[in-house]
Parts: structure tokens; C-alpha cells; sequence
């Protein structure tokens, strides 16, 4: 999706209505009493080609305490932080209330963009409201029905601007990857620049450190901190120079165990940290020294080498850890142990409190990066090839012997090999295995994601029906000159010509 859109006003105004009619689906509670929703509720939204995530949110109420109301509507102002186009829509047959001009003011100072609706506006029972909306000072209102399902050509019309800008966004800060080389390796090389920044994504459960380490990269205190867990809800994104290499680097939501997150806004940060993961080149998985590599780290860890992105591992907290030697032996056994799919990656220890490992975590997400982006020549490659299959051969099931011909590197970030040999569907995922460990250790690639496809290649000569087809067209041709030899007529030499 694009972007995403908050639906905000007071209670009753018809947002759960257009909601539905949005998502296509009556996923939300409707009904004339106000303040049946009291929760954020998300879904894949469409309106006349264009498409976003849509939130429908509680009705703003002006309690500000800690009483039911009260929580509804900072749960609503936490969800309008979040978006990035709010809709704040008004009863075009109430006209605008006192309070429709309070939360007016509010969405002005909070809101980046915002788009003003006057609902129910169906018939001469809404003019008089539509014309009073201008007076918010919100621009233009939209005249909708949610009802009726009036109003929603408008509605795009204003949201489409909006969706090409986040696509160009989208494009600038996606990362190249999958890039395709030629057989010498020459394909795009990624150069570090200020408008091509190293993407950098920080991960972890809840209360690992992502915010101070990152304040501590930036050398100041841009992001909140404190020893809650679960400050931070979305991802932030930010530039700077660390060490003459520019970079963006993302601070996510903790990621907790699925079961555990009960919240919709954490839903939704959580969603965030994965997108995050995606945008990024190389992602950081933040552990805690005391309790690293639980199964929630491990989940994290394997989600970004599925995403084939590039893999550090930092343990945070290192100051307070009394065995420094003993527990950095039982870390380094336990990865290689529990993360197979990444033995090599780079393994830092760090403290984001005191600054102490910042210089070996720059060097490693350097050292990850450029193996990310390692090429190998054809020709190495199966030279390597032979060497592997003399040492060890593939099976022959069936008696049928399996025969690897060949192998080209065809993409980076991350390295992607193609192998061609003879019944491929019969060779085992063990092999494969061996080869992409192989390739690992033969190429100096630790730890970084590689994608190995085997393609199956006949035994029969390639060029055997060419020949054949060349034979029968021969013969086709001089079957029929013989033909026209036989038809010609045999005139007698003393005949004169006619």
C-alpha cells in the first residue's frame, strides 16, 4: 500500500460507515448509537484505482482525563501521529459544532495533511452544512454520503496526488536489490551516496536499545527513551554521515511474540518494523546480553535472511556484563547453534549507553554489505564446481547419475546462483546444502543470504534435432528435383526448337 489514511471526527459522523465501503467489507460495527467503535481497526482500502491502508479510529471526544473517553481519544490522536493523511469528517445535517472546531485546531497542529469530508451531504438537508465546513479553514470540504456510496470519484480525485507522491518516495527509498549481472560479474555496482544512501534497519523485541543506540550514532538525543518498554511505535527514518558514509537508518517498534501483541496500534507498529526490514540493505538485530537469543530474536533474525537481506548481529548492554569473555563465548556458540541459516554473520558486542562498539558495528555493517554485493566470475565458478563434485559426487537414485554441468552467478544483493545439471528434481536438498556451504566458505561470503536454483539440462545432444530436421528438408528437396527430372518432357536433338 501507498500510504496510510486515518478517518477521524466526532461520534456518529458515519467514519465506520465509509470504512466499510472503503474496504469492501463490513469489517467494522455500525449503528446509530455514537461511540460503538473504541478501537483503531485497519484494512486494505480502494477507491476508484487508488489504493492505501485505511484506520478507522474512535469518535473524538473532548474528555482529556484517564476515563474511557479520555483513552479513546488519545488512542485516535496516537493513530493521526501515525498516518500520513488524516479525514476529518464532519455531520453535514449538524452543521459545525464547537467541537468539530476544536479538533480542527488539533489536526492543524498534529497532522501533516488533512482532508476535509462533509458527510451525509445527500440531498438540501446537507447544504447548509457543506457551506459551513469552509469556515474550519481546512480547504475545500468533500461532499460525501458514506451511505450511499456518494462522493467517492471526489474523494479520489484529491487522494491520487497523494498516492503518486508516496509511490516516488517509495522508489527513492527502496534499495536495489536482485540486480542482474553478466557472466563476467559486471552488473550494477551500488555506489554510496548522499541520494543513494546505505539503508540500515534496527530490530529487536521491546526494551533492547534501539533508540539509544541510534541516539548515540547521531550524537544527540533526536529519538525518546526511558526503561518502559515500547516507546517507540512506528519507524522512524532518519539521515546522517557515520564515518563519511552516508546512510538512512531506521528505529523500529519492538517486536514481540504474535500472541503477545493484543493492541491494534501495536499491530500496526509492529507492521511498520517490518516494512522497515524490507526498505533496508543490512538490518541489525539488537539482542540484550542478559536474555539474548530468545525465540522471538530468532524470528526476527530468520525473517530478515528470508527477506534476503544482509545480517549483523549486535548484543547490547555489554557494560553491565561482569564475564565478559565467558558470556561472549556462550553467545557465539549459541548463534551458530541456533541460527545455521547465518553462521559467519557478523557478531558485535556493543553498549548503546556508553558508545563503547560503535567502530566494530560500522566496520561489521560495512564488512556485511560488501559481501552482500560479492560477484564471482563464470569461470571461477565452475572451477570451484568441479573441485566440489570430485570431492563429492551427487547421489544416483534410481541408478539414474545425476550430472552438474554448469553454474553462473545471475543476481546480487543477495547472491543468487543458478546450476544446471541432468534430473534435477531428484537431487536432494542436502546437496544443495553442501554447495551453498560451499560457496560460502570458497568465496569468502559469511553469513550473508544465498539463493542457489538448480535447472534441469537433458542428456540428449541439443543439436540432434536441428541435424535432423536439416536431413528430411535435404531429402524433401531432392525428392523433388527428381520429380522435375522425371516430368520434363525429352525433346529429340534434330528437332528444331519452336
Amino acid at each position: 500500500m501507498s500510504f496510510t489514511l486515518a478517518i477521524v471526527g466526532r461520534p456518529n459522523v458515519g467514519k465506520s460507515t465509509l470504512f466499510n465501503r472503503l474496504v469492501g467489507r463490513k469489517l467494522a460495527l455500525v449503528d446509530d448509537q455514537p461511540g460503538v467503535t473504541r478501537d483503531l481497526r485497519e484494512g486494505d482500502a480502494r477507491v476508484a484505482g487508488v489504493k492505501f491502508t485505511i484506520i478507522d479510529t474512535a469518535g473524538l471526544e473532548e474528555a482529556t482525563d484517564e476515563s474511557l473517553q479520555g483513552r479513546m481519544r488519545m488512542l485516535t490522536e496516537r493513530a493521526v501521529d501515525m498516518a500520513d493523511v488524516c479525514l476529518f469528517m464532519i455531520d453535514a445535517r449538524d452543521g459545525v459544532l464547537p467541537a468539530d472546531r476544536v479538533f480542527a485546531e488539533i489536526l492543524r497542529k498534529k497532522a501533516a495533511r488533512v482532508i476535509l469530508a462533509a458527510n451525509k451531504a445527500e440531498g438540501k438537508a446537507g447544504e447548509v452544512g457543506y457551506y459551513d465546513a469552509f469556515s474550519l479553514g481546512l480547504g475545500e470540504p468533500i461532499q460525501l454520503s458514506a451511505e450511499h456510496g456518494e462522493g467517492m470519484d471526489e474523494l479520489a480525485h484529491v487522494l491520487r496526488p497523494i498516492e503518486e507522491e508516496f509511490k516516488e518516495r517509495q522508489e527513492q527509498s527502496t534499495p536495489e536489490t536482485d540486480v542482474e549481472i553478466d557472466e563476467d560479474g559486471l552488473g550494477g555496482e551500488r555506489i554510496i551516496s548522499k541520494e543513494k544512501p546505505l539503508q540500515i534497519a534496527v530490530v529487536g523485541r521491546p526494551n533492547a536499545g534501539k533508540s539509544t543506540l541510534i541516539n548515540q550514532i547521531l550524537k544527540d538525543d533526536r529519538l525518546l527513551t526511558g526503561p518502559e518498554a515500547g516507546i517507540t511505535r512506528d519507524a522512524i527514518s532518519l539521515n546522517l554521515n557515520w564515518e563519511d558514509v552516508p546512510i538512512r537508518i531506521w528505529d523500529t517498534a519492538g517486536i514481540r511474540k504474535k500472541a503477545k501483541v493484543q493492541e491494534k496500534l501495536e499491530k500496526l507498529s509492529v507492521s511498520d518494523g517490518l516494512r522497515a526490514v524490507k526498505f533496508s540493505e543490512v538490518v541489525v538485530v539488537l539482542l540484550d546480553a542478559e536474555i539474548p537469543f530468545e525465540q522471538q530474536d530468532l524470528r526476527i533474525a530468520d525473517l530478515a535472511e528470508r527477506e534476503g537481506r544482509a545480517v549483523v548481529i549486535a548484543v547490547n548492554k555489554w557494560d553491565v556484563e561482569t564475564e565478559k569473555q565467558e558470556k561472549l563465548k556462550d553467545v557465539r556458540e549459541k548463534f551458530g547453534r541456533l541460527l545455521p541459516q547465518l553462521r559467519g554473520a557478523p557478531l558485535v558486542t556493543v553498549s548503546a549507553k556508553t558508545g563503547r562498539g560503535l567502530d566494530r558495528l560500522h566496520k561489521a555493517i560495512m564488512t556485511a554489505h560488501e559481501t552482500w554485493n560479492r560477484r564471482v566470475g563464470t569461470s571461477k565458478l565452475n572451477r570451484w564446481l568441479e573441485g566440489m563434485v570430485e570431492m563429492h559426487p551427487p547421489p544416483a537414485p534410481g541408478g539414474r547419475r545425476i550430472r552438474l554441468r554448469y553454474m553462473t552467478q545471475v543476481k546480487t544483493r543477495p547472491p543468487t546462483f543458478v546450476a544446471m545439471c541432468s534430473h534435477a528434481d531428484l537431487l536432494p536438498t542436502s546437496y544443495e546444502r553442501y554447495l551453498v556451504n560451499g560457496l560460502r566458505e570458497g568465496f569468502d561470503m559469511p553469513g550473508t543470504p544465498i539463493r542457489l536454483f538448480i535447472r534441469s539440462q537433458s542428456d540428449k545432444n541439443p543439436y540432434a534435432d536441428k541435424k535432423e530436421k536439416r536431413v528430411t528438408k535435404l531429402n524433401k528437396h531432392q525428392e523433388g528435383k527428381f520429380q522435375k527430372d522425371i516430368n520434363r518432357p525429352v525433346r529429340n536433338k534434330r528437332e528444331p526448337k519452336r
